[in-house]
């Protein structure tokens, strides 16, 4: 009987961390080539996920560049389809809107022209109707801009103080009585003309229904401002707020029923978010928040 005797050690350890060591390596080798992978992959969907934000708040920065898998990329191509054909949608109605109110406003101009060459009219008589006409002018562009909702404007890094004063200096020459507080070097990036006309629709509903105004605008959150409009009226009872944000359901004396529903659609548009509610020193505050 032949007998060998052989350390252990010479025939088990040696083997046993070569192998470990294979396993190992390959494993990182194989972690390393997953994680370029995975890391494409969400590259591609995190930047279509931002585009279609930006898209979404009218920051329209251009189709994007398809990567990553086979899908992700149809996805990104599908995308930019997408805000094409929205453009062309826009500016299609935007057009056809211009078209209307040339339209509705040519024949109201023919009236106003042709009261101007009835003498025989009285004055009084001549005043109301010539107030009619204008009312409907006006009502004929509240319209075209509650359905334009200013899409074809583009958003641009926007000073708050310097919107804000604009805005409260016209609401002044109208005779509304506004004081007004903007925190520091507080900016956002948004459509400065769509902003500055839902700001006024709802300082003209605060004129309405009191007798001063209160603005301020300060930062809430990392990311986000706040703007609060306060007046002294009487405040809206709580179960009629949502509806008096939605298209013709105010009912309040020399309102369209559009004016809060048109700052409604810009703010969320922007978004942002919108909420009436209760003055702490009585009164209504209208709430806005929006992304800077």
């Amino acid at each position: 009987m032949l007998r060998i005797d052989v350390s252990r050690k010479r025939l088990y350890i040696g083997t046993f961390y070569l192998f470990f060591i294979w396993v190992i390596g390959i494993a990182v080798i194989t972690a390393g080539i997953a994680a370029l992978f995975l890391r494409t992959q969400v590259r591609g969907i995190r930047r279509l996920a931002v585009a279609a934000e930006n898209f979404g708040m009218g920051r329209d920065s251009g189709p994007i560049r398809p990567e990553g898998a086979v899908e992700v990329r149809r996805a990104a191509t599908a995308f930019n389809r997408m805000q094409d054909r929205v453009r062309r949608f826009m500016a299609q109605r935007t057009t056809m809107l211009a078209g209307v109110s040339h339209d509705l406003r040519t024949p109201l101009t023919r009236l106003r022209l042709a009261l101007a060459m009835q003498p025989q009219i009285p004055p009084e008589d001549m005043a109301d109707m010539v107030g009619d006409i204008e009312e409907m002018e006006h009502l004929i562009g509240i319209y075209l801009n509650f359905a334009r909702g200013e899409g074809s404007e583009l958003a641009v890094p926007a000073d708050m103080t310097v919107l804000l004063d604009e805005i409260c200096a016209n609401a002044r020459r109208a005779n509304a009585a506004i004081t007004l507080y903007v925190e520091d070097a507080l900016s956002a990036t948004l459509r400065p003309e769509a902003m500055r006309r839902a700001l006024t629709n709802l300082i003209d509903n605060a004129k309405r229904h009191g007798t001063h105004i209160w603005i301020t605008a300060q930062r809430s959150t990392p990311g986000r401002l706040r703007i609060n409009i306060d007046d002294n009226g009487p405040g809206i009872p709580e179960t009629q707020r949502e509806n008096l944000l939605r298209p013709f359901e105010s009912n309040a004396p020399g309102g369209t029923g559009l004016g809060l529903a048109i700052a409604r659609d810009i703010i969320i548009a922007h978004g942002g978010s919108i909420a009436l509610q209760d003055r702490p020193a009585g009164g209504l505050r209208v709430a806005i928040e929006l992304p800077v």
